[in-house]
């Protein structure tokens, strides 16, 4: 039986089992996102992605273009970036 053929009832009961299921935790699927190095840095650092660009002395664009893979770091901002993964508080002191 195909889903447009399901009757009043049947629907009835596909929904409240897919409501249980919801209510235990056991959703139908899930999405997992994977964080970029960047983003775990810029967070570590707790600062905005406005402060953390300025720091590194790139546009906030550039930072975003970063941060969603579009583009790679280079030169002194990539070092920059591999010192707030390691230590952000020394970007956090710097920010200060």
């Amino acid at each position: 039986m195909t889903d447009k053929s399901m009757t009043g009832e049947e629907l009835g009961q596909k929904l409240l089992q897919s409501v249980r299921q919801m209510k235990t935790g056991r959703a139908a699927r899930t999405t997992h996102i994977e964080v970029s190095p960047i983003v775990e840095a810029r967070n570590a650092s707790g600062l905005s992605q406005a402060q953390f660009a300025a720091l590194l002395g790139v546009s906030v664009r550039t930072l975003q273009e970063w941060e969603q893979g579009r583009r790679e770091p280079t030169g002194a901002a990539r070092t920059l970036l591999r010192v707030a993964a390691v230590a952000p508080e020394v970007l956090r002191k710097l920010a200060a």
